[in-house]
C-alpha cells in the first residue's frame, strides 16, 4: 500500500486533502523542506514539477 504522508508546496491553492501541507515561499525551501521531511518520515519525495512535492511512504 502507498500513502501520501505530506505535501510541500509553493501555492496552497493547488493542494488539499488529508495529508499535512507545508507551504513554503521559495523553490529552494521547497527542496530543503521536502528532503528533510523525507528523512524524518522515512518516505520518498516526488517532485510534481508544478511547485509541489509529495512525500510517499511505500509499505
Amino acid at each position: 500500500m502507498t500513502q501520501i504522508v505530506a505535501i510541500v508546496t509553493l501555492t496552497k491553492e493547488k493542494v488539499g486533502g488529508g495529508a499535512p501541507i507545508f507551504i513554503v515561499d521559495r523553490e529552494e525551501d521547497l527542496q530543503k523542506t521536502s528532503f528533510s521531511l523525507e528523512k524524518i518520515l522515512d518516505a520518498n519525495a516526488h517532485d510534481l514539477k508544478n511547485g509541489t512535492m509529495i512525500l510517499v511512504k511505500h509499505t
